[in-house]
């Protein structure tokens, strides 16, 4: 276990507790061909992104602005704009009302203090990463324990004939799916957008390979500062070095595929079994989470109302993981570009100043839309705000795979770089990616001038 499980914590709480659920329960698995699609092709743009960080020690972001300066502004504003959405704490906030009551005002506050807790959090521990770690273990640990129990207790055998058909199902698209959703719901079966980029962040926090050379974001109130190099080294391909290049590549490899592959595609077949196990019979409940509730209610009446309270708290948790994971990856990435394109000289803005600047910022901007919400209702909506969220990183997606195929074949040696199955992976990711993000864009630009 290593940095990928901050990545899973991410993934979590959107593709695997909200997206695909809610596609099963809308349409069953005609579509999940194309969630087994999103999450392989994301493991093989994670390693990309870890490629260029474990041989040179800087994150990927720090690579694409070597390329061209502009880019630090392009992907300051795709990592800023569609993270502000506060679609996990509202959606918690959402769960928290059916479990301790209370109406639109009670969810603005429960979405508020949600987001001001994950923040103290952040704050509190002296090493950031660390404190990360060890509340995605913890957290994500219990989470899929009990959603095994709920599997074994729900889904039935030819539940699992059916998701196995959908997978088999490529290219089907059912009539009434619209495209921003299921864009949406394919760059989140994982961790999606910029979120994908943090791992480079991670990675060089772990110490992993060349990343030990560079320091790590701390408390400003309980933790050392550390000395964090903005950008990284190069080491020579020589036999000795070369054995230990290949020996982190297999590590990194192996965890990665562990701790995110093989659990996210866990998670996102036992949660989505979960919800057409339970919910698919009720119709009705396009709007929301009601969805999640309607699951609640029926594992209740089958097992006892313990388990409905037990899987409801269960949600709060993974929604409060990753509201606590894209806050602090939203604020490394953007402390990354930032310090590294414009204040790298700037010895009062250090990294740990920058980063809980850039954090605490994003959690007024969320309390602020939340605000909002009560004026807007459409805003209150968790399902609207990750759609949002969602639609958007898709495009962001294509963007990156594109710059990691150049960087980590023409900048990188011979020796580091990209093998062909590799490289005929990114090449898929950007076609995938672009088809979904043009045809998207297609479909919805229309309309914002109706």
């Amino acid at each position: 276990m290593g940095p990928s499980i901050l990545l899973l914590g991410l993934s979590i709480g959107s593709g695997e507790f909200v997206f695909w659920p809610y596609i099963t329960y809308k349409f069953g698995f005609v579509v999940f061909w194309a969630c087994m699609i999103g999450v392989t092709t994301q493991y093989f743009i994670n390693m990309e992104i870890e490629r260029w960080t474990l041989a040179t020690g800087e994150t990927a972001i720090t690579g694409f602005c070597r390329l061209w300066k502009g880019w630090a502004s392009v992907f300051l504003a795709c990592n800023v704009i569609p993270w502000i959405w506060p679609g996990w704490a509202s959606g918690a906030a959402t769960i928290l009302t059916w479990e301790l009551g209370g109406g639109e005002t009670a969810h603005a506050i429960y979405a508020i203090a949600s987001l001001i807790l994950v923040g103290a959090v952040l704050t509190m521990g002296p090493v950031v990463y660390n404190t990360v770690e060890r509340l995605q273990m913890v957290l994500i640990g219990i989470a899929l324990l009990f959603m095994l129990i709920v599997f074994f207790l729900v889904v039935k055998p030819d539940h699992v004939v059916d998701m196995f058909q959908g997978i088999a199902n490529v290219g089907h698209i059912p009539d009434g799916m619209e495209l921003p959703l299921l864009l949406g719901a394919i760059a989140f079966a994982g961790a999606g957008g910029t979120m994908n980029l943090v791992q480079s962040d991670y990675v060089r926090d772990k110490g992993y390979a060349m990343g030990q050379y560079v320091g790590r974001i701390t408390s400003p109130l309980t933790g050392r500062e550390e000395a964090v190099s903005s950008t990284g080294f190069y080491f020579e391909t020589t036999p000795r070095n070369m054995t230990r290049w290949k020996a982190w590549w297999k590590a990194a490899s192996t965890e990665h595929a562990l701790s995110f592959y093989l659990l996210s595609v866990i998670s996102l077949m036992v949660l989505s079994l979960i919800a057409y196990g339970t919910a698919r019979q009720t119709p009705g409940l396009e709007k929301g989470f009601g969805f999640i509730q309607v699951e609640g209610q029926a594992i209740g009446a089958a097992h006892g109302g313990m388990f409905e309270h037990l899987f409801l708290w269960m949600g709060i948790a993974i929604l409060l993981t990753t509201e606590l994971g894209v806050l602090d990856a939203c604020a490394r990435i953007s402390t990354d570009i930032i310090k590294v394109n414009w204040l790298r000289e700037n010895g009062k803005w250090t990294d740990s100043r920058l980063y809980f600047f850039l954090l605490w910022g994003q959690i007024a901007l969320g309390c602020l839309i939340i605000l909002l919400g009560l004026i807007i209702p459409n805003l209150s909506q968790p399902i609207v705000l990750l759609v949002l969220s969602a639609s958007l990183n898709g495009g962001v997606m294509l963007i990156y795979s594109a710059l990691l195929l150049w960087m980590n074949n023409r900048i990188l040696g011979e020796k580091l770089r990209m093998r062909p199955l590799r490289f005929i992976a990114i090449i898929w990711a950007c076609a995938f990616f672009g088809y979904f993000s043009i045809i998207t864009l297609k479909n919805q630009l229309p309309r914002l001038f109706q």
